[in-house]
């Protein structure tokens, strides 16, 4: 905690800040602390931003407001047409953005099943796409994933223009810090580190060299009038900080 706001709040401010700047597009995050910044995001300079309650129900700010009907067939035609910006999460992710939630271990005989594939590769070729991560470790940031489900910028550019045409991965929002691909060869570099959290604790959590620059800046401070709005509107019951304890 620092200055009486938790990590858990600044990773809510990270993930909000994912989508400024999105216009009216289909918001949908996965996780505790995206959903909260999901939500902050709308309430705050992101207006135009479209949430669902996960199923079919388009709402607004307060959940228990219903806005619209978003059937499967509608949420289909907005992951292909580009119109959704998904941050899913990782269970490996190596320097260019592959993704892996479906096993762990060769793809023979694997140590441990996942999630499986599911949409991952759709979303990563069709919408622009973020990734949330609430342990930042070895064991997530790989030098080379078990399975690729999320597609990298490395395989997308091999398997050429026609895979590119959609292909926006955006950030990785991590506990302790936030990094994007802003470098010339599309791998990931850090964007900011969380208050408290040291440029030599990110690298020694990280199992590839990461680009980090001397100067890089602080996650940015909350307003009072974004934490009023998490603790007292959108996550009262504190289920940001089970899922990033202070």
């Amino acid at each position: 905690m620092t200055g009486g706001v938790t990590r858990a709040e600044y990773c809510v401010v990270a993930c909000a800040e994912a989508w400024r700047g999105d216009g009216e597009i289909l918001a949908a995050p996965m996780g505790a602390v995206p959903r909260v910044g999901a939500r902050l995001a709308r309430l705050t300079f992101a207006p135009e931003l479209l949430l669902t309650d996960g199923e079919a129900m388009i709402v607004g700010g307060d959940p228990e407001v219903v806005e619209g009907w978003l059937p499967y067939r509608a949420h289909l035609a907005l992951v292909t047409g580009g119109r959704r910006h998904v941050m899913m999460g990782a269970s490996q992710i190596d320097r260019y953005g592959n993704q892996n939630i479906s096993c762990i271990g060769g793809w023979k005989r694997p140590g441990r099943q996942l999630l499986g594939v599911r949409g991952a590769p759709v979303n990563t070729l069709n919408n622009p796409t973020s990734y949330w991560v609430p342990r930042h470790s070895r064991r997530v940031f790989v030098e080379r994933v078990d399975m690729v489900c999320g597609v990298g910028y490395d395989r997308v550019a091999a398997a050429g223009p026609a895979a590119a045409r959609f292909h926006d991965l955006r950030c990785v929002v991590t506990d302790l810090a936030v990094l994007d691909f802003a470098t010339p060869d599309r791998t990931l570099r850090v964007r900011s580190l969380h208050p408290g959290v040291t440029a030599e604790a990110v690298r020694e959590a990280t199992g590839f060299p990461l680009d980090i620059a001397a100067d890089v800046p602080c996650t940015r401070e909350p307003t009072p009038a974004e934490l009023r709005l998490i603790r007292e509107v959108i996550d009262p019951k504190g289920a940001r900080e089970r899922e990033v304890p202070s």
